[in-house]
This record gives structure tokens, sequence and C-alpha cells, in this order.
């Protein structure tokens, strides 16, 4: 009943703005969407600075990545309460506004730990926004033309990360890494204004929540996570550690344990039982692990191993965002035209040759070398991400390709903020293991080391991604045939 409505007030500003109503609407969708995602990548250049500026080691600034990728996975599971309970205006305003303020704390913050809190508020918030832009585009575009909005919104996005990392580099080399939060404002304060012209407010008092299951999905994973990231600096045997790993799982198991029978679940786990759908899921999850961590890790190898600039770092991996970019369509074309298995293997294959590269590369490698290498992952991902989740959802009924899609979205946050999380924590156990038995070797060298040991542990996960792969081939040829 929220959705008709919602559908007749888009009409009704139809009629008052005319036939480019639709262009008003994405691009205020557009405008919010890029900010949020220039948000989230723009941070890991300035990482490396924020280490020296608070003193922190690569087992606890990883918190910037892994809480943003976290706190936004629950973000999206709020954003269909907010937009029916406030109306997609009311939600999307509120929701930019408190991005705005989130990243205004983090901005002017002088302790890590506030840092650390206005990173998720970011995170919350921002995924409460994305989920906007295909609702907004699917209400007032007509089915001819979703493709066409889909394809132009679609880079804008990208466009997002591809540009992140040489502005947040020039920004930090200009100015500092509270430049890398305030450089959204501007855009984020333009699409609020938007949306309180163009975007529908009705809403309605009915709309109902998880909130039990918002909950404990929450403390599961601030358990979870926090249990990994200590395991380093208080052993496998502490006493806290222990009880807060026992604690996450116990916590999942009883999330689960509710979706299954509540009413109106955050997440309809039961798809997952579907033959093949559950592959596509760990797929979904290798994929996020895999971008998300490279992504956090990439600028960090260059400017603490490589001696690089935060500029020269960033603009190391702009050819790779770009690539992958150009690749993504490619890759949605070809998903209708060429097996599924032959395109994410390819996918796979470039992934995990990048990492292995990376891992072998020296210090005094040539940059142009590490540009090519960083973009062999980048084309990976870029050919994987598209097929994976056509696949998954072309093994359910229409009737659950709206829940099945918020399940592959989920699957592919978690796995980010695992991939961050765990692969930071190697880093830092490896070049403390390193340090201790090469006590003479540089700075840079014991940094390598550690990175070394991530993006061989990230080639392996995508190494164990053929069998999920394998089976979800088997999956389709058996609807196939």
């Amino acid at each position: 009943m929220a959705a008709a409505s919602q559908a007749r007030t888009y009409a009704v500003l139809g009629e008052r703005f005319g036939p480019r109503y639709k262009w008003y609407v994405s691009a205020t969708v557009m405008l919010g969407t890029f900010s949020v995602v220039l948000a989230a990548t723009i941070i890991n250049v300035a990482v490396p600075a924020i280490m020296t500026r608070f003193n922190v080691a690569q087992d606890q600034v990883h918190w910037l990545a892994t809480g943003f990728l976290a706190a936004m996975t629950v973000g999206m599971l709020l954003n269909a309460w907010a937009a029916a309970r406030f109306g997609s205006r009311g939600a999307f305003v509120l929701a930019m506004g408190g991005f705005i303020l989130a990243s205004l704390i983090g901005g002017l913050s002088g302790d890590f730990t506030v840092l650390v809190a206005a990173r998720v508020g970011q995170g919350l918030t921002a995924g409460m926004i994305q989920p906007h832009a295909l609702v907004a585009i699917f209400q007032v575009f007509p089915v001819h033309r979703r493709g066409q909005a889909m394809g132009i919104y679609g880079m804008g996005v990208i466009l997002g990360p591809a540009i992140a990392p040489a502005l947040g580099g020039v920004l930090v080399d200009s100015f500092s890494w509270r430049a890398t939060f305030i450089v959204v404002l501007p855009a984020c304060a333009a699409a609020a204004g938007l949306a309180w012209r163009f975007l529908p407010g009705r809403g309605t008092r009915r709309a109902s929540l998880d909130w039990l299951g918002v909950g404990l999905l929450s403390a599961s994973l601030l358990a979870l996570l926090w249990s990994i990231a200590s395991l380093h600096r208080r052993g496998v045997f502490d006493p806290m550690v222990d009880l807060a790993l026992a604690g996450g799982i116990g916590l999942a198991v009883v999330f689960v344990a509710w979706e299954r029978r509540v009413r109106e679940p955050l997440l309809e786990l039961r798809v997952l039982a579907s033959p093949g759908f559950a592959s596509g899921f760990v797929l979904s999850m290798v994929m996020g692990a895999g971008l998300f961590a490279s992504t956090y890790l990439a600028p960090l190898y260059f400017q603490q191993s490589a001696g690089m600039s935060a500029s020269a770092s960033g603009l190391m991996l702009v050819p790779a965002g770009l690539a992958m970019a150009f690749v993504f369509p490619i890759a949605g074309h070809l998903t209708d035209r060429v097996p599924i298995r032959s395109i994410v293997a390819a996918g796979l294959v470039f992934f995990v040759a990048s990492m292995v590269l990376l891992a072998a590369a020296e210090i005094p490698t040539a940059a142009p070398w590490l540009v090519v290498w960083a973009l062999f992952g980048r084309l990976g991902v870029g050919l994987m991400m598209p097929p994976i989740t056509t696949a998954s959802l072309s093994l359910l009924p229409e009737a659950q390709l709206d829940r099945a899609s918020g399940i592959i979205n989920f699957g592919r946050q978690i796995g980010g903020a695992l991939g961050v999380n765990l692969s930071a924590v190697l880093a830092q156990y490896a070049s403390d293991f390193y340090r201790l038995r090469h006590p003479a070797e540089p700075v840079e060298r014991v940094f390598e080391a550690g990175f070394d040991y991530a993006f061989m542990a990230l080639a392996l996960l995508f190494i164990f991604a053929f069998w999920p792969l394998q089976r979800l081939s088997r999956a389709i040829a058996r609807q196939v045939g």
C-alpha cells in the first residue's frame, strides 16, 4: 500500500515538473550516492597520515574501513522502514543530514575513538541513502528506459571510487587528512536540497521494523569484528577475546533463528535454501572481501612500502578504478551471451594474478608495473560482479527477487567488512613477526612483508571461490536443462 502511495506521489510530481522530472530525480539520487561512495573510499589514501597522527597500527586503524562497511550493512536494512515511515524525501534528507553531521565530527575529531564513531555514523547513513537510487529510478522511468537510466547511474556511481584515490591524495598532501571528510559536504548539501524539492514526501506511521533483528545483527557484527581485530594484541587465549568470539557466533545463530520466524524479517534467509543461491551468496562475500580489502591495502602498500606520497599513491590507483568502470558494463553485456562460469572464472584468475604479482613485487619495482598489477584486480572484480548477481537471482522466482537482491548486497558488504578486518590484522601480525626475526631490516621492508602475506591470503581466498562457482554453475545448468 505504501509503495502504491509512493508511486502516485511520483506521478503527481512528474505532472508538476514535466518530462524532465525523471532526470531531476536521477540527478538527486546520483549526487547523494556519489557523495557517500566517494566518502567510503577517499579515506583509504589518508590512512597512513591518520596512523601517524593518532599513533595507531594496522590492526587498529582498519576500523575506519571496517566500521564503515559493517554500519553500512545495517543502514541498508533500515532503508525500507525509513522510506515507508518518513517518505522518500524525509528518509533521504534525514540520512543525508546524519551523514553531513558524522562527516563534520570526523573532520574535526581529535581522538581516534571519536574518529571511528564518525565513520560508523557515515556508514550507517550511507547505507540508508544508497538503496533510494534504485527505487526512485524504477519509479520515474518507464520499463523500456530503465536500462538506459541504470547504465547512466551506474557509471556515475563507479566514477566515485575511480577518482577518490587521486582526489584524496591531493587533499592529504596539500591540506590534511581531515579534508577527506570535509570535501564531500557541498555535494551532500546539494543532494539534500534537491531531494527536498524533487522527492515525494508521503510516508506512513504504520511502518514496522524488526528492531530485535537489528540489535542482534549489530551486536553480532561488533563482537565478531572486535574479537578478530584483537587476536594479535591480546592473544588467542585472552578471556575477553574468546568471550566476544563465542558471543558473536552465538548472537549470529540467534539472529538466524529469529529471522526465520519473525513475520517481517530484515533478511529473507529462506532463499538461501534454494539450490545454487547459497553458492552465489558465498561468491558475493568473497568478491566483497577482495574488492574492499584490496582497495584498503593498495594505497597503504604504495605509501608505506614503496615510499610514495599520498598524491602519487592515489594517482597509481586511478587507472585501476577507470578499468573497473570500463569493464563493468561489458561484463553485464556478456552475462546474457557467455556462460556465467567462464566470465566469473576469468575474473577470479585476474584477481588472483593481481594479488600474487603484488605479493611478489619488491620495493624497487617500477611504478608502471604496480599500476598494471593493481589494474588486474579491478578488472577481475568488474568481470565478476554483474554475472554473480544476475546468475544468483535467476535461480529464484520473480516474487523473491527483491529480498534475494538484499541478501546478495548483504553478503558483499559483510564480506568487505571481514576482508578488511582480517587483511589488516594479518598484515600487522606478519610485519611484527618479520621485525622480530630481522630487526636490522628497514621499516619499508618490514611493512612489505606484512602486505605480502595479506595479498597472498586474498589470492588463496579467490582460489577457494572456484568451488562455489562450480556449484552455482551446476545449479544454472540444471535449471536450463
